[in-house]
This record gives C-alpha cells, structure tokens and sequence, in this order.
C-alpha cells in the first residue's frame, strides 16, 4: 500500500485543480482535448500523490519512476502536474500560453521542452511501446548495478487509441514475453473516441488480450479513491507487467457534455466550463488554484526528497557509482577502432558491410556496456549479435542482445524508451526495406533528439532473389527526407568502422546503417582519419585534366572506381567522391568536391529523387527509379545499368552531348 496517503478532503480539491486548469488552458487556446485530463484527474492525483517516487527538485534523479503519458493529446493532465507538484517550468503564465508560439506547453508533451516529459508522445501507442523500452532499460540497469542504484517502476497512461493502434500489440506481447513486472500501464477506458463511442470501430475484449500475452490485470472505479487505491496497491505488488483499467467519465464534472465525444478534442466553450466549475464545486477565477491546494500538491513534489537522498547516500558509497552516473550521462562515449582498421588493411579481402559492421561490433560491445544491440527476428541476416553479448531474456536480463520478434515498429520504439531512460546505447537490426514498419518512431527518434541506431542491411537489389518486395529503393531518400536524421551508407569495411564511429559520437540524433548483404572490395588504406566525417571525400584523384565528379554511396562506389578507369583509359579525367552521409556532407563537407566546370554523375542503387541538390539540374543521376526484380545480384545490376561499362558509356554520351 502507499505509505504517504493524502488527506480525503484534499483528493477532491487536488483533482479538480488539474482539471480547472485544463479546462482554462484549452479554452484560452481555443484548442485543445479537455476530456481526458478531466476523466483522469482522479488516477492521476492518487497515482501522482502516493505512489510515483520522483522528486521535483531534480527531474533527472536516475532512480525516479517513470511516467508516459501514451495518451499524449491529453498534455494539460502533465503540464497541469509538473507545475502543481513545483517543477521549475511550466510556470502558470507557460500554461496560459497553452498551444501558443514559444510555450513549452506544446499541442503534445515534447521531451526537449521540459523536464519531467520523459518522452514526447500524440502519436498513439509509441508513448507505451517506449515505455517498454524504459522498462527494458531499469531491467538491465539493475541487472548490472542493483537494487541500491537501480529499483524503479515506469507507469503508463493510455487510452483506448493507443491500445487499437498496431504498436500496441508489438509493445504488449514484448512486455510480456520479458516479464517486466516494473511496467504499470493505467489504461483510461472512458469508452470515447474522437468519432463518438469505441463500440462504433471496435469489440474486442481488451483484458483478455493483455491477459493472453502475460500481464496482470486489474479494473477499477477511476472516480472511487477506494477503488483507486486497491487496483494500484495490487499492479505495485505483481510481479508481471500489470495493466489497470480505470473506468472514467471523459470530460468528467462538464454538466451537459461528460461522458461524450465531444470534450475529446475541442474546447468546452465558456459556458460549460462555468458549468463545470458548479457542478465541481471550484469557485475560483481561471488559472487560478487557492493557497491550501497549491501547498499540498508540492508537498506531493517534495515527498521523494527523503528517498533521493538515501539513494544519493547509497550512490556514493557504491563502487560502481561513478561508472554508472558516467553511463547516465549520456555523454557521447570514447572508442577505439584503430586496432580493427589496421586489421582491415593488413589482410584486405571482400566484406559485406553487414559483415564489416559486425566485426566492429565485436571490438564496440567489448569497449561499451552501455550498448544493448537486437534484431527484428533478423539476426543471422543483420549480423548483430557478437561473440559474449548474451541474451537479454526475463530469465536474465543482464544479456545485451534483445530477440524483439517480427516487431520491427515496436523494437524501434522500445529503443527510443531505452535511450530516453539513459544508461544505454540502443542499436537494432532489420532489412533497409522494412524501415517503413519503423518509420513513425525513427521520425520520433529524430524528433526527440534521440541517439538511436538503426542497422539496416540488404540495402539495395544487391540482395538479389528476394526481388522486388524485399528490395529498397526510395528508402534512402525517404529517410534522408527526415529532419534530424543521420544516414550511413558505407563503401567498404573502413568506412563501417568509421560510420559506427560517428553514429557512437552523434548522441543528438538518429543514424541508420545502410549496409550490403553482398561483398565489397576494400577500398581505403589510409585510417589515420575519420574521412567520413566530412559527409563525402575524394577518394580517387582524376589523372586526366578533370572533366567528371562521380559521386557515389555504398556498393555503388566500387563501381564507380571501376567507371572512372574506364573513363580515364578514353583520357577522360574522372574524380570519384565517396559519400557515405548526406547529411554531414551538408553541414560540414567541401563543396570543391564538385567544381563548377565538370560534369557531375551520381551512381546510387535507389532513387535518384534528391541527387538534383548534389549534381545539379545540368547533372547526370544514375540509379533505379521503378521497383526491382527477383534476380541474381550481378545480373540485377546489369539489367538496371549499374556496371563500370554502362556508367561509362552514359558519361561518355552526356559528355559528347554537351559539345
């Protein structure tokens, strides 16, 4: 049971204090969703006053509970607690600027705005599936440090459109499978949605799912204290990943439109918020909350001062204590990939870069325990699991591989949560092509500043048999397309090695390994610097006076090297630039690579959609600009024109074109 029970006559008042504000925040914005802060008020005042452990005065105490708020388009419920409970933002005049330019009080809680939004949420169900991963995270942590440092739980709110959301059920069957018994999920079955009840679209029963996948459930009255109080005292003491399900009234306490869709996603208007504040007895002014009930809310914000500082106690007489806070930092890690690049030019032979990434894993995961790798049932293929790692399991979660089944959505949201909860590197493998399954929460990766890498091999019809299906081709535009996005596409194994480099660095933003299933020749000596740091370099030097940039990524780059002799033997001088990331060629990289004077030529296996911004309107862009075909890998790239002599022959034609 709770052992820091709030006075009954505070409950009613603490409650209607959260939902006078989120009633005067979204009718000052004249936009916003009332109802559910309303409807949840009650959960979330006895959730919030006896039973989360955080302490307000340090959002970032490693130890703190966690809390999702999945439900992310009912962002007054949090907004209105932080301040209550005597965070430093948002302040009231933040939320009186509610959904307004410059406010940290967003449409939907942003992690990056304010601290105690441990994730930014509004799309539903990522809010849950990142909590798993958050849970994941307190797991392993406290696999390898204890309970001393690490003994936390990680509670969910979430309404009925997170839990139909396909996520929903990758995030529910991973929970259960690994027995996150620190995973609470209150679910607010106010039996709403936005087109009027959830009988219209759905009929499952929702108990039974989460019951078959291996939680714990309980139900209660989420206006009854009593009933509050029991289903909580029994999810904290199951062992399982528990699901709650709260029955509420959406917009409760609006006199003629509770309980209906249409306080979901618009203000009440002013004449139903006067309504309210009758029927729920707050005789105040808006945005204003009386001296006694601010007072008991931050006595809730200063109630874990007690258990942080016996935490703090116990940190630092733990030998382990510095090496834990050093991997909560989230500071970018030292590694050293030297030894394995020199290895690499000593016995120069063909690689996959799948391959190539795997054996700089196997030097990585040696380096860095704080990296926790995983695959999309995909292991065998993304080659991420090296030699010691050991599984991740409910049996032992101090393994650092997670078998994440065919959920490729759901372990791309679960890395996020791992990220976000700190302690941890998240990498996870699938094929290039099934970056659309993930592709929501690699955009939330980006959005939330989060270092998550993707590993995604068989990047292009070099894949070969597969075909079509199987086979990316707009991905890598589409993913470049993406705002705060980091995307590797190495040409050989150097340039693997210092891809991982980079993306290890790079603690601010998402990267994606592009990486071959088929062999590519090495073609770098030199390791003295991170040349792919630049975005793009001059890997061959035209001999002939130059008259051709080839600009190249990936498996592409070989072959380019092999068009640019060709070139040269017809005494044409030919530049060849590797271009392993868009993005930090754009930001930091040397527009000399590409004169002014020469024809420039992009070779890529994809779509040649956005090579214009490299080569130029007047440029030539050789790539793949229709599906593929189920084929031999060398007799795809013959049919698709993507060989030394075709590259060649199309320059030679541009060239000669232009005379």
């Amino acid at each position: 049971m709770a052992s820091n029970k709030l006075a009954d006559h505070l409950l009613a008042p603490m409650a209607n204090a959260v939902r006078a504000l989120a009633m005067d925040a979204v009718e000052a914005a004249n936009s916003g969703h009332p109802g559910m802060p309303m409807g949840m008020a009650d959960v979330a005042t006895i959730l919030w006053g006896e039973y989360l452990t955080f302490d307000a005065a340090d959002p970032r105490w490693p130890d703190r509970d966690r809390f999702v708020l999945s439900a992310g388009h009912g962002s007054m419920l949090i907004y209105a607690l932080l301040h209550l409970t005597g965070y430093a933002r948002p302040t009231l005049e933040d939320i009186r600027r509610f959904r307004q330019l410059g406010s940290p009080c967003a449409g939907h809680p942003e992690n990056f705005e304010l601290a105690g939004v441990e994730c930014t949420t509004g799309p539903l169900g990522q809010g849950l599936a990142m909590a798993v991963g958050m849970a994941i995270a307190e797991r392993h942590l406290n696999a390898e440090f204890g309970d001393a440092l690490v003994d936390h739980r990680t509670w969910v709110i979430a309404g009925d459109g997170c839990l139909m959301e396909g996520i929903s059920h990758e995030a529910i069957g991973l929970a259960g499978h690994l027995k996150l018994g620190r995973l609470k999920l209150l679910w607010d079955d106010n039996g709403i949605s936005i087109d009027g009840p959830i009988s219209v679209s759905s009929s499952e029963d929702v108990p039974a799912r989460f019951r078959s996948a291996g939680w714990h459930v309980v139900a209660c009255d989420g206006h009854d204290p009593a009933s509050i109080r029991a289903a909580l005292d029994e999810a904290a003491a199951s062992d399982l990943p528990t699901l709650v399900q709260c029955k509420t009234v959406i917009g409760y306490g609006a006199p003629t439109k509770a309980g209906s869709e249409k306080t979901h996603g618009s203000p009440l208007g002013a004449a139903e918020v006067e309504g309210a504040r009758a029927k729920l007895g707050w005789a105040h002014a808006p945005f204003e909350v009386p001296a006694d009930i601010r007072a008991a809310w931050a006595a809730v914000g200063a109630r874990g001062a007690g258990a942080h500082a016996a935490w703090a106690a116990r940190l630092a007489a733990d030998p382990t204590g510095a090496a834990f806070m050093r991997r909560m930092s989230g500071d970018a890690p030292a590694v050293d990939l030297s030894a394995f690049k020199a290895s690499l030019v000593a016995d120069p032979k063909p690689l996959a870069t799948r391959k190539s990434s795997e054996m700089a894993l196997q030097v990585l995961n040696g380096q860095l325990p704080e990296l926790v790798g995983g695959s999309a049932d995909l292991t065998g293929s993304n080659l991420t699991l090296t030699k010691g790692q050991g599984v991740l399991s409910a049996a032992d979660y101090g393994g650092r591989h997670i078998h994440y089944g065919i959920r490729e959505f759901g372990m791309a949201a679960a890395m996020n949560g791992m990220a976000l909860h700190g302690g941890i590197i998240p990498y996870g493998g699938t094929f290039l092509v099934f970056a659309d399954y993930a592709r929501a929460a690699i955009r939330l990766s980006a959005l939330q500043q989060v270092g998550a890498i993707y590993v995604m091999t068989h990047d292009s019809i070099g894949l070969g048999e597969d075909g079509p299906t199987h086979q990316p081709i707009e991905h890598l535009a589409s993913l470049r397309a993406m705002p705060n996005v980091a995307v590797y596409r190495p040409a050989d194994a150097i340039e693997t090695a210092e891809c991982w480099e980079l993306a290890l660095a790079d603690r601010s933003r998402p990267s994606v390994l592009a990486l071959s299933r088929q062999n590519l020749p090495l073609l770098r000596c030199d390791t003295d610097a991170n040349r792919s740091a630049a975005g793009a370099y001059r890997l061959i030097a035209a001999t002939a006076p130059r008259r051709v940039v080839l600009v190249a990524t990936g498996s592409e780059v070989s072959i380019a090297v092999d068009a640019a002799k060709l070139l040269e033997a017809d005494g044409i001088g030919a530049d060849v630039v590797s271009m392993p990331c868009w993005e930090l060629y754009r930001e930091r990289g040397d527009c000399s690579l590409f004169p002014t004077d020469v024809l420039k030529v992009s070779v890529e296996a994809g779509s040649t959609f956005g090579w214009e911004r490299i080569v130029g309107s007047d440029g030539l862009m050789i790539g793949i600009d229709s599906f593929g075909a189920s084929a031999p890998a060398g007799d795809l790239y013959q049919h698709f024109g993507l060989t030394a002599a075709a590259i060649s022959s199309r320059v030679q034609q541009k060239l000669n074109a232009a005379v």
